[in-house]
Parts: C-alpha cells; sequence; structure tokens
C-alpha cells in the first residue's frame, strides 16, 4: 500500500498518493465529519447534544488513523495523538450501551 497511486501537482508542491494515504485521509475525513453530525443534533433539539453516532464515527477515523500512522508512517506521534481519542469515543460507546441496557424493559421471568 506504500506504492504510488498518483502524483498531484498543487501550488507547485508535488503530492504522492499512496493507498495508506487514502487511509488516513479517510480517518481524517470521517474525524472531522463527526463535527458536522453533532452540530445538526444540536441544532435539532436546540442545546448541546452529542449523538451515539458520533462516538461511532471518532472511533471509526482514529481506527483509520491509527492503521495509516502504524503501518503507513510508523510515527510514533501520530499514533499516540490517536490513540487516546480512540480511548475516549470506545468509553463513552460503553456508556451508550450500558444506558441502552438499563433503559430496555427487563423480559418477564420464566418459570
Amino acid at each position: 500500500m506504500n506504492e504510488s497511486l498518483t502524483v498531484l501537482v498543487l501550488l507547485g508542491h508535488t503530492l504522492v498518493i499512496t493507498g495508506w494515504k487514502l487511509v488516513g485521509y479517510a480517518g481524517t475525513l470521517m474525524f472531522t465529519a463527526r463535527w458536522f453530525v453533532q452540530v445538526a443534533a444540536s441544532s435539532a433539539r436546540g442545546e448541546t447534544h452529542v449523538p451515539p453516532l458520533f462516538w461511532y464515527m471518532s472511533l471509526a477515523g482514529s481506527f483509520l488513523l491509527l492503521a495509516y500512522f502504524i503501518f503507513g508512517r510508523n510515527d510514533s506521534v501520530g499514533i499516540i495523538s490517536n490513540l487516546f481519542p480512540c480511548l475516549v469515543a470506545a468509553y463513552n460507546l460503553h456508556l451508550v450501551a450500558s444506558r441502552r441496557r438499563a433503559a430496555a424493559p427487563s423480559e418477564p421471568a420464566t418459570e
């Protein structure tokens, strides 16, 4: 995935696109798009709100960026900077799941 897929020249700068860079771009896009989800959810409610989709997108974006920094770049700074948001998103999704389990009607006991 480190082979050059295409080369772009933008404003006098050469940009080499590889498979790993596409993974990194997808992670960045996912991580950025989650804010649009949060703004839309807050706007619909008329107050600040972070929907579960925000955390799913955070987790997906973090995993994609971790893959890019681990396998594509071998960059410890990128790994560390994306590991913490991954853990936070996973914890928040755990809280969402716990709340849903607690709110679910319990099944009647069968004896």
